[in-house]
């Protein structure tokens, strides 16, 4: 399936909402400054990947997105007001959920215990409760049990459901992080590197799930992916950083045009 042959010439960007706008972002870690004064948008419902060549800084732009990071300069504007500086779970709690791009599960725990976790922003009864598991805390708990069945079936992994993580390969793992992050219900879903390290075949798999998500639920996505394939084929706009700058933003042609960024790849320089 290729999002660009479906939807590109046919949405009108002009009308969509903006979900989130970065505004000229500056981040540094001592004297190594990490992105320099980024300003992009994501959009309602868009697939908007953030792509560049290893130690761009797109990892880092979305660790300030998720609240991982704060940056010494610029502002976050969030579904129309400006966001203070959050923590990770504070984001999580707007609506923002992610994957890493290294895996981080609970390795000794079963896929629908890892699965579970991502509810957590939705579970408000007490520890008293809890322990009794009586009233308030029983409905969340069948509420969020079936949430997370749903998600299980929709990304094709009933089969190990209850199989311990470590025993799993390595894109059926990336397969259940995506699950956990989905059954947060998140507004804007940010992903980081999600096909890193498959075999073309789970590629093939895990686009149809991003689509699917977009698709049937409206996930807005966020991505970074060094597979240009597959960032052309997902994507309705792109933005390109290199060396912690941006250098190319918009719809998916308009890039691979781009001489800045063809250069960025090719690891030309320019006097």
């Amino acid at each position: 399936m290729n999002k660009t042959d479906v939807n590109k010439g046919s949405d009108d960007y002009s009308v969509r909402s903006v979900v989130m706008e970065m505004k000229n972002i500056t981040l540094r870690f001592g004297g190594v400054v990490a992105i320099k004064e980024i300003s992009f948008d994501i959009l309602e419902g868009e697939i908007r990947a953030i792509i560049g060549p290893n130690g761009a800084g797109k990892s880092s732009m979305l660790n300030v997105i998720s609240g991982f990071y704060s940056p010494q300069e610029g502002e976050i504007w969030f579904r129309g007001e400006k966001r203070p500086w959050l923590k990770p779970y504070q984001v999580a709690r707007q609506g923002i959920a992610r994957t890493f791009q290294n895996i981080a599960l609970f390795e000794g725990m079963s896929v629908l215990d890892n699965v579970m976790t991502g509810r957590l922003t939705h579970m408000n009864s007490n520890i008293f409760s809890q322990a009794l598991w009586k009233g308030q805390s029983e409905r969340e708990e069948v509420e969020n049990r079936d949430h997370a069945e749903r998600v299980i079936d929709f990304l094709e992994i009933q089969h190990i459901r209850k199989t311990p993580v470590s025993r799993l390969p390595y894109g059926l793992k990336k397969r259940v992080e995506l699950a956990r992050a989905l059954v947060s219900e998140p507004s804007l879903l940010l992903l980081d590197e999600p096909m890193a390290g498959m075999n073309v075949e789970e590629k093939e798999d895990m686009s149809r799930f991003i689509l699917d998500v977009n698709d049937e639920f409206g996930t807005t996505i966020a991505l970074i992916e060094h597979d240009m394939g597959v960032v052309m084929d997902l994507s309705d706009r792109v933005v390109v950083m290199d060396y912690g700058r941006k250098i190319g933003d918009g719809a998916p042609d308009e890039v691979r045009n781009n001489q800045d960024v063809i250069d960025a790849y090719l690891g030309v320089s320019h006097d």
